[in-house]
Order: C-alpha cells, then sequence, then structure tokens
C-alpha cells in the first residue's frame, strides 16, 4: 500500500486540510459495469457473504474515481438475518421482511448479535480492505433504530409509514423494547467494525424525515444519544444521515456525533446560519449528475464556495448514485472538487 491519506478523517474532525475530501453514497456497485456483471452471477446478500469479493467491490471505487474514503459494500439489512428477521432484498421494490414486528413479544424473539460469530464475513471483509488493500479510511456503517424499525414494522418500503407510526403512538412500550433490542445491536456491530479496521462509522436515517422535530425528541433521540455516547470512546468519526430531514437538523447537531449529513434540500450556508456546529458532509443532488457537465461544475462550485473555507466539510451527495450515472462523471467529479479546492 501507498502512503495512507487520512485528509477525510481531519475534515470531520474540524481540521483545516488542503483540499475538500469527498466520497459518494453509493458509490460502490450500482452504476459500475463490473459491478453490474457481478450481480447477474450474486445476489447483494451472496456478494457480502464473500469476504474478497466484498472488499473488490469497495476498493473498486476509490480505484476509478480517486474518492479519499471508502463506503463498506453491505445493507442496512445485513446485520437482521442473524437476529431473526426473515428479509428478502427483491429487486425493484428493496427490503421485504415476511415476519413483520407486531407486538412485544415479537420484540423479545429477536437475537442479539455477536459480529464473531454472526456476521465473520462483514469483519473479515473490513480486514482485508484495511490490512490489505486501502491506502484511504474505510467507513462502516449502520442502519439507524428508526429507519431499521421503519422496515421491521411496516414488512418493507413504506411512504406514509402508518404502521410505524401507529406503534410510536399506540404502543410505546413495544417501539421502545424495539428501539433499546436495535440500539444495542448498532452498538455492538458498529463496535466490531471499528475493531476490525474501520476508521469512522455512518449511521443512515434515510427516513428519518418523516417524523416532526417533537416525535424525534420523544421516540428517537434517546435511542440515538446512547448510541453514539457509545461510540465516542472508540475515536473515529460518527456521520449522521437522513434524508428530508432539514427541521431535525438542530436535534442532530445535539447529538454526540462529530457529523452531520445533508441531503440536496439544505445548503452548506443555510445549515451552519441555523446553528449547526457540527463537521458537514454534502450535498450535491444525485439527479444533477445525469445532466451535462455544466450544469454538474456549476452546481458543485456553488456547494464547494460555501464549504471549502471552513475547515470541517467533506463533500458528498445528497444521496446515493443512480444506477443510470456514468463512472466517467464520477471520475470527472472527483477530480474537479480536488482540483477546485485545492490550497
Amino acid at each position: 500500500m501507498t502512503d495512507f491519506n487520512d485528509t477525510i478523517l481531519k475534515a470531520y474532525h474540524g481540521e483545516k486540510t488542503d483540499y475538500t475530501p469527498l466520497w459518494f453514497m453509493r458509490q460502490a456497485g450500482r452504476s459500475q459495469p463490473e459491478y453490474r456483471k457481478l450481480k447477474e452471477k450474486y445476489s447483494l446478500f451472496e456478494i457480502t457473504h464473500q469476504p474478497e469479493l466484498c472488499a473488490y467491490v469497495t476498493e473498486l471505487p476509490v480505484i476509478n474515481y480517486n474518492t479519499d474514503a471508502a463506503i463498506l459494500y453491505k445493507d442496512i439489512m445485513s446485520p437482521l438475518p442473524p437476529m431473526g428477521v426473515d428479509v428478502e432484498i427483491k429487486k425493484g421494490v428493496g427490503p421485504v421482511i415476511y415476519n413483520p414486528i407486531q407486538s412485544k413479544m415479537d420484540v423479545e424473539k429477536l437475537d442479539d448479535l455477536n459480529p464473531e460469530e454472526d456476521v465473520p464475513y462483514v469483519l473479515e471483509t473490513i480486514r482485508i480492505l484495511t490490512e490489505e488493500k486501502l491506502n484511504v479510511p474505510l467507513i462502516g456503517f449502520s442502519g439507524a433504530p428508526f429507519t431499521l424499525a421503519s422496515y421491521m414494522i411496516e414488512g418493507g418500503p413504506s411512504k406514509q409509514y402508518n404502521k410505524t407510526k401507529a406503534m410510536m403512538y399506540g404502543d410505546p412500550e413495544t417501539w421502545f423494547a424495539l428501539m433499546d433490542k436495535l440500539g444495542d445491536m448498532i452498538i455492538t456491530y458498529t463496535k466490531a467494525q471499528i475493531a476490525s479496521g474501520a476508521k469512522g462509522i455512518q449511521i443512515f436515517d434515510s427516513w428519518v424525515g418523516a417524523v416532526s422535530a417533537q416525535d424525534y425528541r420523544v421516540f428517537i433521540k434517546p435511542v440515538m444519544e446512547k448510541i453514539f455516547n457509545a461510540l465516542k470512546d472508540e475515536d473515529v468519526p460518527t456521520i449522521l444521515f437522513g434524508i428530508g430531514a432539514n427541521h431535525l437538523l438542530l436535534e442532530f447537531n445535539s447529538l454526540p456525533c462529530t457529523t452531520v449529513g445533508l441531503d440536496w434540500r439544505t445548503s452548506i450556508t443555510e445549515a451552519r446560519d441555523m446553528g449547526i456546529t457540527s463537521s458537514l458532509q454534502g450535498n450535491l443532488d444525485p439527479a444533477v449528475l445525469l445532466a451535462d457537465w455544466d450544469v454538474i461544475e456549476k452546481r458543485t462550485k456553488a456547494i464547494l464556495d460555501q464549504g471549502k473555507d471552513i475547515p470541517g466539510y467533506v463533500f458528498n451527495l445528497g444521496h446515493g448514485v443512480f444506477p443510470e450515472v456514468d463512472p466517467e462523471t464520477l471520475k470527472r467529479l472527483a477530480a474537479f472538487v480536488h482540483d477546485y479546492t485545492s490550497k
């Protein structure tokens, strides 16, 4: 391996950097032809169960795009089957769960996660990447309790989260039991990732924008505080990201996490003006990547101009890469961000 590039870790910790570092959500897979070829033969879960293959998929965008971090290739559903969740990732649908949580008894039936026994392939993938392959940090991740619970209660993707909110409001005892179970799993799971070599952790609370700030404070924030407090001693950056969560950003900022991830709805300037003091990550609308280069460059410049001179900023997308995006566009974008922000 060549010299280790820790620029992104410095940015997460609010230190000055020589340029704005970046990675792309869902940079591993999706739009890469090498990955699509693999997917003709293997499912997502089959890839993640083969550490050498999974490490290859994870490393590929670092090689192809020159990103400043790798994001572990896996799914937020990965730790759930060992807990007793019967989940299938259906093409064109997403995760479908055949034994949804409906009662406290269902929560009590869930097993605790023992990462070394239950997901050894995830930890081995991390070890291969961090000991043999990468010269940039590996970011591990987990789904957040609300987002995982929404799938586990609804039985799959949802637009309204009616069953999830019905449990929150109507059966808080079961709700908080599920939050505790998921919170403990996330702490155990992410600590195991860090012990195996992950240099940062992103918590994806993709769907938490569906709840009000008041409900967030009551039903979700306590478990988030528990998770981030437990990770504080690990001395790695922790990033919290949600979609459509503008109204929750101050709540995110008051959690003991390092970095707040922004989607494309809130600019860097708006976040700072509202009082966000954490380091920031984001936030080009991934749909812009389907436009002509002059549009991409103009939009990217506008974001970089807001973030590049303030320590504690990492460029990213406001959500994941679309499968339709040309890999060459991502390569060009990474080079542009590095060149434009170089001191």
